[in-house]
Formats: C-alpha cells, structure tokens, sequence
C-alpha cells in the first residue's frame, strides 16, 4: 500500500487512542513503514479547556451523547479525535488487578498472560506517558471519600494519574497526543487525521481499507489504502462495527461491557470544592469486584448535569448549586455488570448497542449505591442527593433505608466512560474473536489491539490494562511476522 506521501508502508493502524498509538509507536520505532488513521480532528491538549463544552465538541464522538438501548438505557462517553478517550478522561491509572489476569486465561484462554510476564510492559508504556501521585495534598472533596471509607474500617487508596506535575501545582496530562502520537511521528510514522474507514476486504493477499478523508477544504474525499497488515484499533464500539461491515462476525460484537456507574451528589458543612484544586483521585475498594467507588469531576457544570430533573419537591438545582456548589462534590458507585452487543443498522452512520442486566446486577449496583451514602455520611455529609429521578434527598444515615433495593431497569441513570470486550482475545476459540495477542481467527494478517479484546471489565480504570496488553500483542506480533 502506498500512503498519501507516496510511501509503501507495512502497517495501517486504524484508531489513535491507547492501544493504537501504542501499537503504532512500537512498529515505527522498529523500522516499520506506518500510517495511522483517526475518524477525528487533531485537536492538542492546549487548544480548548478541559472538560469544557468546546472540548465536548470537539473532542467526542456526538457531542459526548452515546446511548445503549434496551430494557434498561446506560449513556457513554465515546473519545473521537487524535489519541481517542486518552485526550478526555482524567488519567487516573492501575495495573491490571492479577485475578483479572487469572480469570483471563482460565475462562478465555489467553496464552501467557500474568502479572510477572506483563509488568514489563507496563513499565515500558509508563516511561512514556508518565504515571504520578498528584503532588502536595489531595482536595479536600477527594479527601472527604478517604475519610468515609476510614471510618467504616473500608480500604481505600489513592490512585496515581497520567500527569507530569509541576512543583506548582499543576501538571502536564500524559494523553496520546502528548505522549505516544509524538514518538510515533518522531520514528518516521504517518498519521492521517479526519479519515473514517468504512470497510475492509481482502484481495490478493492484502487487506483493502476503503473510506473517506476530511480534506482541508472541508471537503470529504473517498480514500482507499492497501496494506498487508492491518492493527483495528477503533475502540470497544467501533472496532466491531468495523469488522461487521467487513463480513467478518464470528464472536464480534456479542459481549461489550460497561463499568454501570451511578452517582450522587453530596453536601458538606464546609467547602470541599474549590475552582483550583486537582481532580479527586482517591478511589474506595472494599468491596472490589462486585463495585466500588470514587469521586468525579464537580465543577458548577457537572453538578447541574448531575442533579437537573432528579431533586425531589420541585427544588430548583442551579439554584441550590449557586448557593452550595463550593460544599457539594459529586460521587460514584461502579460495577462491571451488563452485557451489550454492537449491530449496524442501514442507514445510520454510528452501530446500535443494545445492553441488557439482570435483576441481580440491579441489585448489586442499588447496593452499591447504599454503601456510597453510608461512606458519605460517615465522611460528614449533610445530605445526598442520588443522582436518580424519583429517588429521595438523603438527610441522614436513617434515611439509607428508603433507597431501593434494586435499580429499576427503567431509571435511566446509569453511564459510563469505560468500553471494553466486544472482541474478547484467547484460544477459546467459541467464544474469544481473536487469538491470545490479537490476531483475529481466520483473518490472515488482520489485528485487533483496543480495549475491545479485554476479556472482560478490569474493575479499574482500564487504559493502563489497554495500553500494556497493546504493548505486549505488537511485540508477539513483529516477533511472529516480521523475523
């Protein structure tokens, strides 16, 4: 294949979040001829404001309006731009948890797959994008969540972040584009922005991408590139998307998972959010795997989206955040409940999802929920407001008892910002798409290296799992094919 300079190149890679600009990174500074292309914009980090409605905008993939349908509703977060959910989420980091890692390779059969034999390459994707504690003191709203759980005798930790912080204060975010994308342009690579593929077909030995270019005109231009080797790395939604307008099904698009969250806004006696302070980074783990917790972004903004339409006798929320906001934060409850499935449907560019639960994934998150306030109040909040249309204000511990004790499966207050396991990776070959490093069954030379392959949720913030398992596949995948 020939990219748009002229040159042959090896390898396209196909999406610029964690697991492709990782995977391209690695084949580039190998020698390799790549070019990645991204649906989106290159938008840097400096050009609009975090968590801002230009970010939104620019940044997400439907102005950060994504829906899974069904019996029960969940919005997403989708990123869509040069270094896809890197660039919008909030960098908190772990390290795959080993009983993920275990129950990996005994339900799906993924091949040499452990703590030990992934710690190098979390090393090596974390002397990149730089993983550190926030310096000095956490905010006092992320503090007040440590101090719930301390209370209750909950374990509770602070979570290092994608950031290179300042001796001020601030810090640098460790996104793609300011991280990998660079290195991968540095090492001779190509990337092609504003470019969708629509579909890929093998012929004569090589994979064919077809699809459209943004030029800069505005003007949207039909593309085609040969390559024969092909990294689909589009993300948990649009990766299957991909390859089911490709013809290719087996085991693609069946299982998508979410992290369900729901939230709550909480009040204090005294200011815990301050316009200066860093995120809240502090996370509750007790009761890890079935869910936990932690605290969310709470700016004026987010508090009205949070608490519009959910406060029970008619009270007014941006009045109560005008007054309040200053003693208000806003907290979470997480699970990795749900099962989804990813299905094109003519006539619409984006695929439908639709998400089912059972009763008893309701309920454990309706527990979860219960813990959250329980945590709060021993914190000192003086009242909760489940973030649920219908739900009453919480005024005191006693009131924990008039939550529900399941979510009723047409609330319509679950969302997410983690996607994964629509392709799951492993020998399994009945349930996993592709092989124990990515390369999907039956497709000669055609990769998957997104979150998509994670066999499951992580029950942690998933890009430091996406990032490692991306380093790992891409070195098999040139020690396999290219020596």
């Amino acid at each position: 294949m020939t990219a748009p300079g002229g040159e042959t190149i090896d390898v396209l890679v196909i999406g610029s979040g964690p697991g492709g600009a990782v995977s391209a990174t690695e084949l580039a500074r190998a020698g390799h001829a790549v070019l990645m292309v991204e649906e989106g914009g290159h938008v840097p980090l400096s050009q609009v404001p975090h968590f801002s409605r230009e970010e939104m905008l620019a940044k997400y993939r439907n102005a950060g309006v994504s829906v899974a349908m069904g019996g029960s509703k969940l919005a997403w977060v989708e990123g869509r731009c040069v270094g896809g959910g890197s660039e919008v989420n909030r960098g908190l980091y772990h390290r795959t948890p080993d009983y993920i890692l275990d129950d990996w390779r005994r339900r799906f059969g993924v091949d040499d797959l452990d703590l030990a034999g992934m710690t190098p390459h979390f090393e090596a994707c974390e002397q990149v994008a730089l993983v550190e504690y926030v310096a000095g003191r956490p905010s006092e709203m992320s503090q007040m969540l440590h101090r719930g759980a301390t209370a209750n005798g909950w374990h509770a930790i602070e979570t290092p972040r994608l950031i290179h912080y300042r001796g001020d204060g601030g810090g640098e975010r460790q996104s793609m584009s300011a991280t990998f994308v660079p290195r991968f342009l540095a090492a001779g690579g190509q990337l092609s922005p504003a470019t969708r593929i629509d579909r890929l077909r093998r012929e004569n030995g090589m994979w064919v991408a077809e699809g459209s270019r943004v030029d800069a005109a505005g003007i949207r231009r039909a593309v085609s590139f040969r390559a024969p080797v092909v990294i689909a790395a589009c993300g948990a939604v649009q990766t299957p998307a991909l390859l089911r307008r490709s013809g290719l099904t087996r085991n693609i698009g069946n299982s998508l998972r979410f992290h369900p969250m729901v939230k709550v806004v909480a009040e204090f006696d005294h200011e815990v959010n301050r316009p200066d302070d860093c995120d809240p980074v502090h996370q509750i783990k007790e009761f890890e795997p079935r869910f936990g917790m932690g605290c969310s972004i709470s700016n004026p903004a987010m508090l009205g989206m949070a608490l519009t339409g959910t406060l029970p006798g008619g009270e007014d929320a941006w009045d109560l955040i005008a007054e309040r906001w200053r003693n208000m934060g806003i907290y979470y409850v997480q699970s990795g409940v749900g099962t989804a499935s990813v299905r094109n449907m003519p006539g619409f560019r984006d695929p439908f999802v639709r998400i089912r639960f059972a009763q008893e994934e309701l309920r454990t998150l309706a527990e979860g929920l219960a813990r959250l306030a329980q945590a709060l109040f021993a914190a000192g909040a003086q009242r909760v407001h489940p973030c649920i249309a219908g739900y009453p204000t919480l005024n005191s511990p006693a009131d924990i008892a008039l939550l529900p004790e399941t979510l009723a499966a047409a609330d319509g207050a679950l969302t997410s910002v983690h996607v994964f396991s629509s392709c799951p990776m492993g020998e399994e070959e009945s349930r996993c798409a592709a092989d124990s490093h990515g390369r999907v069954h039956g497709a000669e030379g055609l990769y998957i290296n997104d979150a998509s392959l994670l066999c499951t949720p992580t029950m942690v913030n998933p890009q430091g799992t996406v990032m490692a398992v991306a380093h790992r596949n891409v070195q098999a995948m040139m020690a396999r094919r290219f020596h």
